[in-house]
């Protein structure tokens, strides 16, 4: 069954400390391995900018993938404890061609599929519009890949406690039958989750280089 984290909070640093590195279009183009990388994925309104910047301390982490002609781009960004984040294109941009939206896909899945150094996948959604074609897609996938992922239902603030307790739970039911999947209340604007969702992180961060293929 999916579960409430069991890492331990105490662990986790008060902020993932990031500098970027560098964008890339394709599997092809992405920087030589270094160690684990931690992929962040989600619909283009889910808020996963704000995640980031919250999870990093820093309100300009992601700016570098709002800039004109990166947001197509996969977006590496060096940890300073080691390991890596990558910010992956947004799914779903409204205003985006049919055509650039299935480059950007077809991007999306090749670094997802042979990136050997994928740790693990964050995967940020809306609360109130959770569980959208493409996510239960991606959950889907990492239960195949046998990929850790931890599912963060984003905008937790707009609801109050009970609607977001429930939404909770719906989720959970419907992974529960993925082992590997990590479900919990997030909120980029208060900050509800960010340690848990941090210890979570920096774990897959200092886990093996590699995963098994």
């Amino acid at each position: 069954m999916s579960k409430p984290s069991t890492h331990d909070n105490r662990t986790a640093p008060a902020r993932l400390q990031v500098s970027f590195l560098t964008s890339a279009p394709s599997l092809a183009k992405c920087p030589q391995p270094t160690g684990p990388e931690v992929a962040f994925a989600g619909r283009s309104n889910s808020g996963k900018s704000s995640v980031l910047n919250r999870l990093t301390g820093n309100r300009r982490t992601a700016k570098v993938s709002k800039t004109p002609g990166r947001t197509q781009l996969l977006n590496f960004f060096d940890v300073k404890e080691g390991g890596r984040v990558v910010d992956l294109p947004g799914y779903g941009y409204a205003r985006a061609g049919r055509e650039a939206q299935q480059r950007w896909q077809s991007a999306v899945n090749e670094y997802l599929s042979y990136r050997d150094i994928l740790a693990a996948v964050v995967l940020v959604t809306d609360i109130r519009h959770p569980q959208q074609p493409y996510d239960t897609e991606l959950i889907g996938w990492s239960a195949e890949s046998q990929l850790p992922l931890l599912l963060l239902l984003n905008k937790a603030d707009k609801l109050k406690q009970g609607a977001r307790m429930k939404a909770l739970q719906g989720v959970r039911k419907t992974v529960a039958c993925f082992p590997q999947v990590n479900v919990m209340c997030f909120s980029a604007f208060s900050g509800l989750g960010h340690t848990e969702a941090l210890a979570i992180i920096s774990a897959w961060l200092k886990g093996p280089r590699s995963r098994k293929r």
